[in-house]
């Protein structure tokens, strides 16, 4: 069953390279990036755990736990940590599912037939504090992914769920934001301190809120 946006993240238990976990316990009251690759020892994957080991202070500024997947075993996980390290600069700081029997991947519906009937498609998902699916993403196996899109997405999220605003196209952190449009004009004055400006009646930009 395909996972949507707005679904409730389904909980699994599961062994890690950091033990034993309970995916919503592990995640707690805050956000949770859950990305997914189809084995151990693969170019691509190697490099995205590495970068997102490197980035995992600004994951946790924002308040958000990263954990990966892979359907290989946990030895052959720490075998494959010590490449990471190796080839990437770095020291993995993250836990890495063993998926060994499918489970998370049926789960986040993550076997794709028309592309690999075995292995896991190289899925994203964002998942709020109230376990809820945020952000759903999935790339082919020759394309990395970019891993400060995902921040400027998480800056997106985190931003709109406090604040009745959306975000323009490009926007990043510090920019002006869109006024939702059911927000009435004359509640914007309270809701927007910082001014707005209006370039057509549906699209009103205001100063970003929380800066």
């Amino acid at each position: 069953m395909a996972i949507r946006l707005g679904d409730l993240a389904p909980n699994f238990t599961a062994q890690t390279t950091e033990g034993e976990i309970d995916f919503h316990q592990w995640l707690g009251n805050g956000w949770g990036i859950l990305f997914s690759h189809p084995r151990d020892y693969t170019p691509v994957c190697t490099t995205e755990l590495g970068t997102a080991s490197k980035m995992k202070a600004e994951f946790d500024q924002r308040g958000v736990k990263v954990i990966a997947v892979s359907i290989d075993p946990i030895d052959d996980h720490h075998g494959w940590i010590c490449d990471i390290n190796e080839t990437q600069g770095t020291k993995m700081n993250f836990p890495i599912i063993a998926d060994p029997t499918r489970n998370v991947a049926n789960l986040y519906d993550m076997i794709h037939p028309n592309a690999d009937d075995t292995a896991t498609v190289r899925s994203v998902f964002i998942i709020g504090p109230d376990k809820k699916i945020k952000l759903t993403l999935t790339y082919p196996a020759s394309t990395g992914r970019n891993f400060l899109e995902l921040l400027r997405v998480i800056d997106s999220l985190q931003l709109t769920a406090k604040f009745k605003v959306a975000t323009p196209a490009n926007w990043e952190d510090g920019q002006d934001c869109i006024i939702v449009t059911a927000v009435k004009d004359a509640d914007v004055p309270g809701l927007f301190p910082k001014g707005s400006r209006t370039v057509k009646p549906y699209l009103r930009f205001t100063p970003q809120p929380n800066r």
